[in-house]
């Protein structure tokens, strides 16, 4: 009955008015509820209420509609409305029901769905498991083990992050995009956006940046130039450290701890973040460009000329893990995720709570996309840090992309070097937020603190009143005996802190009200009737208890406090020799139990969530079953009682403190990320050698690109190809002067520094180098059959070359590309019989972005690049990967259903689309496959982490690496040859293949042509259209196009886009 204390009231009115209202009902049967019962009677509202109706109502709109019933003052409209409130539960107590008979049935099928998927991998991998594995099986029993155990088997094979790693010099960036976030005057509380998670970062920032080894750490959020909020928030950048505050080894130029605000999404507006995600790629991009310029930054001051790549990237919250997961596999560095608040979590609330329907829930608050996001975010992450074991047992465990049992198997495995068949977990610690103790002052027991009681309530007379807080005086005007021990509750007035509960057994148990004062800190109010309905009735429940159980003078609720007053209070506590108590029914960590512990105060904490890891540390209190009123008493009872007791609590908190510092939290977090497997960008042959290479000819590159565009805008005499091999006139000066240089172009480059390039560094690598444009064509136009629609593709890759190269600034140092779900091969022909050149783009992406390619090696050959392969391996399980795919897709239908048995194929492998990155099937039937969004849970569930798509008009299947991506693999031009996404041209339709809707968002510019794609696979992606939370339905960056667009048309849509700003 927690927070509905109002009903209590409401039964109590139907047992006054029940002899009259039956009366009147049964001389009136027409005007009654004609609902009898077993017995024949007519229906009785008490009787239904008190046998039928579930404890857990909590609707706003019963309760007003009871308020308006105690008003009525006529009996006969008073006994109807309560009968019009009895029908109004009763639907709604049918309606709970059938929620939560749908709930049971979800996690039922959800339930074999995992066991499936665990039975699945484990056939793989049971053929070489070793003896030993077999211990580790799915189904062995965890047994219990004590903290400090559990640490040393977590740590044994981890090496102690400590002051000797001042060497290291890492740079660290941290993701938390939504909110008001800033380094001084945090505006916590001013929304539901700005409020732990701003004020954990910032702290986090602030003592990574203190540790030693760490050089410098970005804080990555949204720029907000908006009128709505304080000017700082439009800052750019914000310093969190000064040089006094880092180690004396790690201050340079750049060192310390940055906010760094990249603008993302309207600028002139404060987003809420379910708001937030259609922007995500956009900021992606901006934050690229600013890692990839410090890291050359931080190379010339500390990496000897090298780039400092980030030695990871944290991203917190589902937002900021989305973005982290796409970061990481541009760049190839680990990534670390704080989910802080899960999505499927919150879903499981709310559909309980039974108010709104699913489709509700995710209109308002975009959890289908949130929680897509996290399961992203837990396919790319390499570790995951939680706050307590229950957030990895009961919400993590939660998610397709992480199983507690499975990950304990493939860790057995990987630690004993046995095959995992492509199947990855992310690894889960527990490492508790950090706090900041240095204003903290550990005292012993010493009679100041009852000397200041003593001249709060005029102590020894004549003595001079000392100067004592404030908050004090507040709190002790309550009180007839202020000398009492003081058993101290601080939360809000939420019905799940359970405070009613706490009041019902300090209430009953006349020992502890003798023995102790009770003081209720519960947020800040001026009126109760102006705050929600929840806090409003757990008040009102308060001070009717008060009442009820006479304990005035026993009980302090003041109206007010500050945030700075907070500690003030638990010192107050203390010095009564007092208590601190959470009695919440669930509490997922607990911070006010660390607060308080380092003020010197014993704790009772509810059993269920984060006390128990605190518990487990600090030792400094007892565990109590939430819903236990006696339970909850006795605890208190025996703290407030037992003196040797309370001061063994009070000396293990002071002592165990130190592990829930931020130097501790740092400590434990750099360790566990140094375990992780370290990567970073490595070239075979590193583009800024071959950039320095080619400086000294960069006027003879613009006089070929000039001669280029003379050649290529001979609109009035003969045109050129599309490669431009029309012979320019003997006389053009451009080519007497190009013919003088040629020469000795040829014979200085290889001398220049004395290196031999790499045999698969092609001439062309220089030139896609130095483009300050790119021009992507990456239209999915596919006939029936999947076979390219010629009619409609080459005009339109023929119309945009043209277009680019009748500007003549345009024309200057732009290049083009092209992206398609095609091979090599089948690539190379299809351009043949359109009779287009290979060479005229720089760059082709092939295989839905699992290979690059560049023209310009020897007659004519395409050169894969070197380094993209390693680049796309993460988590890349193509052995494991063929098999469960093919058993998947030929068992399940549509919509996850089996199929019967001796059903025909429904794929074929296709090897000829087939590389080492990519696995790709024919689809025989694309009415009857598997969406991707059940495929890759499905795969998921199995441990694999893989991107599949469909292509070709749905014809084809692909699967590619995790994080390789067309979209992605723009980012990886950007990262490996600087040729930065905010200046490059996607030309798509206006549909495609199922990875689409990622080619369109981001800081590049996005070109749709209408009309020219009439069938696509977009069909096949999902079963919820999230397209509006992922691709903005307003953009600056985004320019249409009709199918016939003549040249002139396209050209000045690019010119368009070319000067669009967010």
């Amino acid at each position: 009955m927690a927070g509905n204390e109002w009903i209590n009231g409401y039964l109590e009115a139907i047992l006054d008015s029940q002899a009259q209202g039956i009366e009147e009902t049964q001389q009136k049967p027409q005007a009654s509820v004609n609902l009898r019962e077993g017995d024949g009677q007519y229906f009785n509202p008490t009787k239904y209420f008190v046998e039928e109706v579930v404890t857990g109502v909590d609707e706003t709109d019963l309760h007003r509609t009871w308020l308006k019933v105690v008003a009525t003052r006529n009996s006969r409209e008073r006994n109807s409305r309560l009968e019009n409130m009895c029908w109004r539960i009763w639907h709604l107590t049918r309606k709970k029901k059938q929620l939560e008979w749908e709930d049971s049935q979800r996690i039922a099928n959800r339930r074999l769905e995992r066991e499936q998927g665990r039975r699945d991998a484990t056939e793989d991998l049971s053929e070489d498991l070793s003896e030993g594995e077999k211990g580790d099986g799915l189904g062995e029993i965890v047994q219990p083990e004590t903290p400090r155990r559990q640490l040393q088997r977590n740590l044994s094979n981890l090496e102690i992050w400590s002051d000797d790693k001042k060497e290291n010099r890492l740079y660290v960036v941290l993701i938390s995009l939504h909110g008001l976030v800033r380094g001084e005057n945090m505006e916590l509380g001013s929304d539901s956006d700005t409020g732990g998670q701003v004020k954990y970062v910032v702290e986090l920032a602030r003592a990574l940046a203190r540790m030693p080894g760490v050089y410098r750490v970005d804080l990555f959020t949204r720029q907000i130039c908006s009128s709505e909020v304080d000017w700082s928030y439009a800052e750019p950048t914000e310093m969190l450290t000064t040089a006094e505050d880092c180690d004396g080894d790690e201050t340079g130029e750049s060192s310390g701890a940055y906010i760094i605000r990249i603008p993302f999404g309207p600028r002139d507006k404060y987003l809420n973040k379910e708001i937030l995600w259609p922007f995500v790629q956009e900021f992606v991009d901006g934050a690229l460009a600013h890692i990839l310029n410090m890291s050359k930054v931080l190379g010339e001051q500390i990496g000897k000329g090298k780039p400092v790549w980030p030695y990871v990237i944290h991203g917190h919250y589902a937002d900021a893990g989305d973005s982290a997961a796409l970061l990481s596999g541009a760049l190839n560095v680990p990534m670390v995720l704080t989910g802080h608040s899960l999505g499927r979590n919150k879903l499981e609330q709310l559909l309980k709570q039974g108010r709104q329907s699913k489709e509700d829930i995710n209109s308002t608050y975009k959890i289908k996309r949130r929680i897509e996001a996290e399961e992203l975010s837990l396919d790319a992450a390499e570790l995951v840090i939680t706050s307590t074991r229950q957030e990895i047992d009961e919400q993590w465990g939660l998610y397709d992309g992480f199983d507690v049992k499975l990950e304990k198997v493939l860790r057995a495995r990987a630690r004993r070097g046995v095959n995992c068949h492509g199947r990855f977990m992310p690894r889960m610690a527990v490492i508790p937020p950090g706090m900041d103790f240095t204003n903290v002052e550990v005292q012993e027991d010493t009679p100041e603190g009852d000397g200041d009681l003593a001249s709060l309530v005029g102590g020894t007379e004549g003595s001079s009143p000392k100067a004592v807080p404030t908050i004090w005086s507040e709190v002790m005007r309550f009180f007839t005996n202020p000398h009492k021990p003081m058993i101290l509750a601080l939360s809000r007035p939420d019905p799940k802190k359970n405070i009613t509960t706490l009041l019902k057994a300090f209430g009953e148990c006349r020992p502890l009200r003798e023995l102790a004062n009770l003081t209720l800190i519960m947020g800040n109010r001026d009126d109760i009737d102006e705050l929600s309905s929840g806090n409003a009735s757990v008040l009102t429940t308060v001070l009717k208890l008060i009442d009820k159980y006479d304990l005035y003078g026993s009980v302090a609720y003041p109206k007010h406090h500050k945030q700075s007053d907070v500690p003030d209070i638990y010192r107050l506590a203390a010095n009564t020799k007092g208590v601190f108590i959470n009695p919440a029914l669930v509490e997922p960590f607990g911070l006010t139990l660390i607060e308080a512990a380092a003020h010197g105060l014993p704790m009772v904490a509810t059993k269920n969530g984060g006390p128990v890891d605190i518990h487990r540390a600090l030792h400094n209190g007892l565990l109590v079953d939430p819903h236990d009123q006696e339970a909850i008493a006795n605890a208190l009872l025996k703290l407030v009682s037992e003196k040797n007791l309370w001061h063994e609590c009070r000396i293990n908190g002071w002592k165990n403190i130190h592990l829930f510092s931020w130097p501790e939290h740092c400590r434990t977090y750099l360790t566990r990320i140094a375990a992780c497997r370290m990567r970073h960008p490595q070239w075979q042959t590193d583009a800024d050698e071959v950039a320095a290479q080619d400086d000294e000819f960069s006027l003879n590159d613009s006089l070929k690109d000039v001669q280029d565009m003379s050649l290529r805008l001979s609109m009035d005499g003969d045109k050129p190809s599309l490669n431009g091999s029309l012979e320019p006139n003997s006389a053009d000066p451009v080519k007497q002067i190009m013919s003088r240089m040629r020469t000795p172009e040829i014979k200085s480059k290889p001398e220049l520094q004395g290196k031999k390039q790499s045999d698969n560094l092609g001439s062309k690598y220089p030139v896609l180098r130095r483009r300050e444009r790119l021009v992507v064509l990456a239209v999915d136009c596919y006939d029936n059959e999947g076979a390219p629609d010629e009619k409609a593709m080459v005009p339109m890759i023929q119309n945009i070359i043209k277009a680019v190269r009748s500007d003549p600034q345009m024309a200057k140092n732009s290049g083009f590309a092209i992206s398609t779900s095609m091979p090599l091969d089948e690539l190379t022909r299809f351009l043949k019989s359109a009779k287009i050149q290979v060479s005229e783009f720089d760059t082709l992406i092939c295989s839905s972005g699992s290979e690059v390619y560049y023209p310009g090696g020897e007659e004519g050959k395409l050169l894969p690049d070197p380094d993209y392969s390693s680049h796309i391996d993460y988590r890349w399980g193509m052995e494991g990967l063929k098999n469960t795919v093919w058993k998947l897709m030929n068992t399940t239908a549509v919509g996850g259903e089996a199929r019967n048995k001796g059903s025909p194929s429904l794929i074929q492998e296709d090897q000829a689309s087939s590389n080492s990155h990519c696995v790709a099937y024919m689809i025989k039937d694309r009415s009857k496959v598997m969406r991707v969004d059940d495929l890759r849970q499905k795969l998921r569930l199995r441990g694999l982490r893989c991107h599949p798509m469909y292509c070709r008009n749905s014809t084809r299947m692909q699967i590619v690496p995790l994080l390789a991506s067309r979209s992605q693999a723009l980012r990886y031009l950007f990262v490996r040859w600087r040729l930065n996404v905010a200046n490059m041209y996607v030309v798509v339709g206006d549909r495609g293949d199922t990875d689409y809707e990622e080619l369109i968002s981001g800081t590049h510019k996005t070109v749709i042509v209408k009309g020219l794609v009439t069938l696509g696979s977009d069909a096949l992606l999902r079963s919820t259209d999230l397209r509006d939370d992922i691709v903005p339905s307003e953009s600056p960056f985004i320019g249409f196009l009709k199918v016939d667009s003549p040249v002139k048309e396209i050209t000045d849509i690019f010119k368009q886009l070319s000067k669009a700003t967010a």
